[in-house]
């Protein structure tokens, strides 16, 4: 005996969640729907009230208190962004020395020592990548951000940059003493980690299908920066840890020293994580690998 399932469509509506105006309509839509404007999903928040919660990723729309025409409001949460894109800011602001924070005989002056040019470079070339890793690279796992994380994060990320960039290009700072065949190294591992944190990103977005939450085990590619994956289970962490090291060796300024500790900590704690989350998830998973130092951490 054959049973006739029957076929519900919706027709779909969204609005801007700030200014009610169209942004697109949808006919013929099954139980799921998916709107993917310009940004990335980690940016998306969907709503059925302007000023309600946002729904999760695995809301259906027949479970929904919706009738056959249902609308929904959209709301650009621009999170990520809002984290990478004020370090950025902030640090150039100290760095051209605009008024009000050093003496004013010092507005807009610059200064004579060459690592402190090339600090400012390091610093905002590391932010310019994050800002577009996060909008080009990076698929994140969950649509939306608590918004107590966001606040603790814009606090982290302003206030470290703020204090860091307050100290190297104060006009009494003291560049180190060293020869320039050692800055030469510090510059070079600062660069090489850049490079390896990029390339590991690259390898596990090539893990995961666009609109997917599958989980793979990551495995090096025939890049040489992802040949670490042998070894560690998060390696761009370890390379973070090592692009921070190569500054603070740069610059020698406590901030940064302190900023280079305080991530090298949370992220340990991250990679431990999921470290114990692939131990779990996979029984083929690799036991050799360490959660972020090989054979150490």
């Amino acid at each position: 005996m054959m049973h006739n399932k029957t076929v519900v469509f919706f027709e779909v509506e969204i609005l801007d969640a700030k200014t009610k105006d169209k942004l697109c309509f949808l006919d013929k839509v099954g139980n799921i729907f998916t709107f993917n404007p310009q940004w990335y999903p980690a940016r998306q928040s969907i709503r059925l009230d302007p000023k309600g919660k946002s729904l999760k990723d695995e809301d259906v729309l027949q479970h929904l208190p919706v009738g056959t025409t249902a609308t929904f409001y959209f709301r650009d949460l621009g999170v990520f962004l809002t984290e990478y894109a004020g370090p950025l800011l902030i640090y150039l602001m100290f760095y051209f020395r605009v008024p009000f924070i050093y003496a004013p005989k010092y507005d807009f002056t610059t200064s004579k020592h060459w690592v402190v040019h090339l600090a400012c470079m390091c610093h905002s070339f590391h932010y310019v990548k994050r800002l577009l890793e996060t909008l080009f690279v990076h698929r994140f796992s969950h649509g939306t951000m608590p918004l107590r994380n966001i606040f603790k994060n814009c606090t982290y990320y302003w206030g470290f940059a703020a204090w860091m960039a307050y100290y190297i290009n104060h006009p009494l700072y003291t560049p180190p003493s060293e020869s320039t065949h050692t800055q030469t190294l510090n510059i070079q591992l600062h660069i090489f980690c850049q490079i390896g944190n990029f390339s590991i990103h690259i390898a596990l977005r090539n893990l995961r299908p666009p609109g997917s939450k599958t989980r793979k085990i990551p495995y090096p590619t025939k890049n040489p920066f992802t040949w670490i994956f042998l070894l560690v289970s998060c390696p761009n962490y370890t390379y973070e840890l090592g692009s921070w090291l190569g500054f603070t060796l740069m610059t020698q300024c406590l901030p940064v020293a302190a900023f280079t500790l305080v991530g090298f900590i949370q992220m340990t704690v991250w990679a431990k994580g999921k470290h114990r989350s692939y131990l779990k998830e996979f029984r083929d998973y690799p036991t050799l690998r360490s959660p972020i130092l090989p054979f150490i951490l």
